[in-house]
């Protein structure tokens, strides 16, 4: 059986994704500048919570829709790094469903549709702390050769 063959044991497979996102995590210092916290990180999957802000709303007294779409690309970023090599956004789209009020928690799920080669999308969907559909996203990904984590393995 050739590696590429080879089944990834599950249990490395999270290790490498908690090693990543971990590494990532301790240097995205906006996502901490906003308050985000990293809840919940699996291979392809990532959940991210924010607290909307008295600086966060607009003139409308809403939450501004580029704060949201940041807590989804924050939860894209998490969900999409988990190989071990720095995986980038290639784009990315956010449609608001229903607005985000000041005090609020948000809470941002991405999960990984598809990755093909170098290349995967990615969806989130954002909710307010009743369960209510605040945003969806998408996000399309591109994966460099570098790694995040120099010293531990690559899943190809």
């Amino acid at each position: 059986m050739s590696d590429a063959e080879r089944p990834i044991d599950p249990g490395a497979l999270q290790r490498i994704a908690d090693a990543c996102a971990k590494a990532m995590w301790a240097d995205d210092k906006a996502s901490q500048a906003l308050g985000m916290q990293l809840q919940e990180t699996r291979p392809g999957y990532a959940r991210i919570s924010m607290r909307v802000r008295e600086d966060m709303v607009n003139g409308h007294d809403l939450c501004h829709g580029g704060f949201i779409f940041t807590l989804a690309d924050s939860a894209f970023a998490v969900a999409c790094n988990y190989k071990n090599y720095v995986t980038v956004a290639s784009g990315g789209n956010i449609d608001f469903i229903t607005p985000a009020l000041l005090g609020q928690t948000l809470e941002a799920v991405c999960q990984e549709r598809t990755r093909a080669g170098r290349t995967g999308v990615y969806d989130a969907e954002v909710h307010d702390q009743e369960g209510r559909l605040v945003a969806v996203f998408r996000g399309r990904s591109y994966q460099t050769r570098n790694r995040i984590v120099p010293e531990l393995e690559t899943l190809d």
